[in-house]
């Protein structure tokens, strides 16, 4: 297959997972188990066009999956039930990642959001790590990781006419510092994030509006952790002097502000009243905001608002989607593996006679906050691990915990895994804006403030089994 044909189909490809996410949708809204089924089969529709075009590391874990297919075959008579939850699974990470890009596409032209990135770069030495951190934080609640890109970008663009190569070494390293940890910081709480949907979805009896406030005092203490930690941190030469910043705070980041407000209170009030799960009103009302944002938008020259509507509709579907085939098919395949894996292991660990009831709970919770960034150190993907490991465990009332002290555990160490794991998203693009290996820019930058935040995040999580 020459190159102009193959990427002619992994164009078409991009209408697959927007498929995937109308479906699932409708199976959100009416419980309606045909739309998972056809979600699934489209799913896997797209990951096996788009294996076909994505790294070796990418292509293995399709192999691990295939393998686990053919051992749950061989070994169970209800192996097409278990593979189709699966496949489910997979979908619904899928859809989720592609709603959440959808709005991510839509940021990433709008001129007052990247001035405000910019304004956050241009602080002054002493205030532009809590300007990141911080801004990464807000960045990274609507765009993912794609606010390490984002706003990554504009800080090395800001270091880039530093003369002393010193310096500006050492001033990239700390605002990509910034805005992994305001990224990570997220992990603990948002509704819109992989970690707390993920997390809720495998532990019995969670629910995100129990978990959301606990969360945000988990990123209050990963964000004051960082700070403080950077404090510490003395330049070995002295900055040359920037102009001062004279733009209002209030001003620059209202755009940012009025989005992220209206993004969490539309999910929060659809959750509401219509009782649909938080994944369900994230991937129904992110496009729509997404499509209205862009009709804001300022068109080019020559286009109509509805005509660059449907222009970028089309460019999204056909030129954005499918060059994140390599994302789709990693974030597809650990979930798919994650459940999977779960229904294998589960009879084993039985077979066994292990019974972990008799560990007591209070080790459980402390575990799941390390478990998370060890695993991450060994190239597990957050979703894969967590997939694969909860639902080993007894159900929570089983156990004693209570579900949110769990959900807290499990998200403070998904948070720590964002900020150490070389094989994770967030770090490997803090790698390359900032210059050094993976390896570097994980355990090397927050080797320390991950056990600072780790035992910290350990000791929040077990009051909370204590209290509730």
């Amino acid at each position: 297959m020459n190159t102009s044909t193959s990427s002619r189909y992994f164009a078409l490809a991009g209408f697959l997972p927007v498929g995937v996410v109308f479906l699932m949708i409708s199976f959100e809204y009416t419980n309606y188990s045909a739309f998972a089924v056809a979600a699934s089969v489209l799913a896997l529709i797209a990951v096996a066009i788009f294996s076909f075009g994505v790294a070796v590391s990418r292509v293995i874990f399709v192999l691990i999956a295939i393998a686990l297919v053919l051992w749950a075959a061989l070994t169970h008579t209800d192996w097409m039930a278990a593979t189709a939850i699966a496949a489910q699974r997979g979908a619904m990470v899928m859809a989720l990642f592609t709603a959440l890009t959808s709005i991510r596409n839509a940021a990433m032209t709008a001129p007052e959001i990247v001035e405000c990135g910019r304004f956050l770069a241009r602080q002054r030495s002493g205030l532009r790590y809590t300007a990141l951190t911080i801004g990464g934080h807000l960045f990274a609640v609507i765009l993912l990781y794609g606010s390490i890109s984002l706003l990554g970008t504009l800080a090395t663009e800001s270091t880039a006419h530093e003369p002393d190569p010193e310096i500006r070494k050492q001033r990239t390293r700390r605002m990509m510092i910034a805005i992994q940890r305001g990224f990570a910081s997220t992990l603990c709480w948002s509704p819109l994030g992989f970690s707390m949907i993920i997390s809720v979805a495998v532990v019995p009896g969670a629910r995100w509006s129990d978990a959301a406030l606990p969360g945000v005092v988990s990123a209050l203490m990963v964000l004051v952790i960082g700070w403080g930690l950077d404090a510490l941190y003395k330049p070995s030469v002295k900055p040359s002097p920037r102009p001062v910043e004279t733009e209002r705070w209030i001003t620059q980041l209202r755009p940012l502000l009025l989005l992220l407000g209206l993004v969490l209170v539309g999910v929060a009030l659809l959750h509401t009243v219509t009782e649909v799960e938080v994944i369900g009103a994230v991937m129904s009302f992110i496009p729509v905001i997404a499509i209205l944002w862009i009709a804001m938008q300022r068109p080019p020259v020559g286009f109509t608002r509805s005509a660059n509507i449907r222009k970028r509709a089309l460019l999204f579907v056909t030129r954005e989607l499918p060059r994140y085939r390599g994302e789709i098919v990693l974030l597809f395949m650990a979930g798919f593996i994650g459940s999977l894996g779960a229904f294998l292991l589960v009879p084993l660990v039985q077979a066994q006679g292990l019974d972990l009831t008799t560990i007591p709970p209070w080790i459980i919770v402390a575990a799941m906050v390390w478990v998370v960034p060890i695993t991450g150190q060994l190239g597990m993907n957050p979703i894969l691990a967590v997939s694969l490991l909860v639902p080993i465990l007894p159900s929570p009332e089983v156990m004693g915990i209570p579900p949110t002290a769990l959900v807290v555990a499990i998200t403070s160490g998904w948070a720590l895994s964002g900020v150490t794991s070389p094989y994770t998203a967030s770090v490997m693009l803090a790698a390359s804006l900032g210059g050094v290996s993976p390896l570097r820019a994980g355990l090397g930058w927050n080797g320390v403030f991950v056990l600072v935040a780790g035992t910290a995040l350990t000791l929040w999580a077990l009051s909370l089994f204590y209290i509730l």
